[in-house]
């Protein structure tokens, strides 16, 4: 049976909301790391989470010092308890600020609480009209502050600067880079991973026009010592950004022209073009929800928005 676009996103959200029912949340330990002076990082554990197995959630930042607690995303509403616990073992001030990097339920889905524990919630515009949309979302998790393409928003807090940089639509259409200027470290969301293949979230507004912007975007902004850390995956620097854009660029050719051969979407996964990447990507042959494989799900974004001609 033949499946429009919307049928194959849809069927992978609700995917992934089921295998989201099946993880174990009250196995997942909240890992700290110190990375720079007054800078954490805050890692569910391995092997736990259905959909991320090298870390449960999305990696959350958390600066914090005298002028009060700035936390980068939220992690999954399950674990809300323990990530603020975590937090408080860093610092009982109080949490100022809760930046979104993206929309996705592992990076937004303890807001309600952190907001509830007193923080004021930043965020892109198109974020906030995401989780609009979306179904049974706490009104307490939007974000009151919110801001649009342009220059960086700028915190000057405990030591730092700290840049919000809004990206084009790239992993969603409300994607945001944190830059913590002092410490030399950039949290880049979703938009590069290097466990699994490349997540377009063409349903949130994605696109991989946008994603590829942004990756020439990072090694502008990225000096050859700056920590880019993802929101999946290990910490890398700039030169690492060069190969995954090249891989990316490779797959989108081979996928355009078995499209103008007239292949189908079928037709071009059985082709099998990630291939010569899948031995380089940890976790890009295992499942993504109802797409397949991760290397499916990637395929298949590639091959909508070049069928769309965007």
């Amino acid at each position: 049976m033949k499946r429009t676009g919307f049928a194959i996103l849809a069927a992978a959200l609700l995917a992934a909301t089921a295998a989201a029912a099946q993880t174990d949340y009250g196995k997942i330990e909240i890992i700290t790391e110190n990375i720079a002076p007054n800078l954490y990082l805050l890692s569910g554990s391995a092997g736990v989470d259905a959909n991320h197995q090298d870390a449960a959630g999305g990696r959350i930042g958390v600066l914090a010092g005298p002028d009060g607690i700035l936390m980068v995303d939220s992690q999954y509403g399950q674990l809300a308890e323990k990530v603020l616990a975590a937090v408080r073992r860093i610092s009982p001030g109080p949490i100022k600020y809760l930046v979104n990097s993206h929309i996705h339920i592992d990076h937004t889905g303890g807001n309600a609480a952190i907001a509830k524990a007193g923080a004021t919630i930043i965020a892109r515009e198109e974020l906030r009209e995401e989780m609009l949309r979306a179904q049974g979302r706490d009104p307490a998790g939007l974000p009151t502050i919110t801001y649009g393409m342009g220059p960086p928003v700028k915190f000057r807090m405990n030591g730092e600067i700290v840049d919000l940089i809004p990206i084009r639509a790239a992993h969603t259409g409300g994607d945001t880079i944190v830059r913590f200027e002092n410490a030399n470290v950039i949290l880049i969301g979703d938009f590069y991973r290097n466990y699994g293949y490349p997540y377009i979230d063409i349903a949130n507004g994605g696109s991989l026009k946008g994603m590829l912007e942004a990756l020439d975007i990072m090694m502008k902004l990225a000096g050859p010592d700056t920590r880019l850390i993802p929101g999946h995956g290990t910490i890398i620097n700039r030169s690492d950004l060069v190969p995954y854009r090249d891989m990316i660029r490779s797959v989108q050719d081979e996928v355009r022209k078995l499209i103008a051969q007239g292949k189908t979407l079928n037709e071009v996964l059985a082709a099998k073009v990630t291939a010569p990447f899948d031995a380089k990507v940890p976790g890009g042959l295992l499942p993504a929800g109802a797409a397949g494989t991760s290397a499916d799900r990637f395929v298949t974004e590639i091959y909508q928005e070049l069928k769309r001609g965007t």
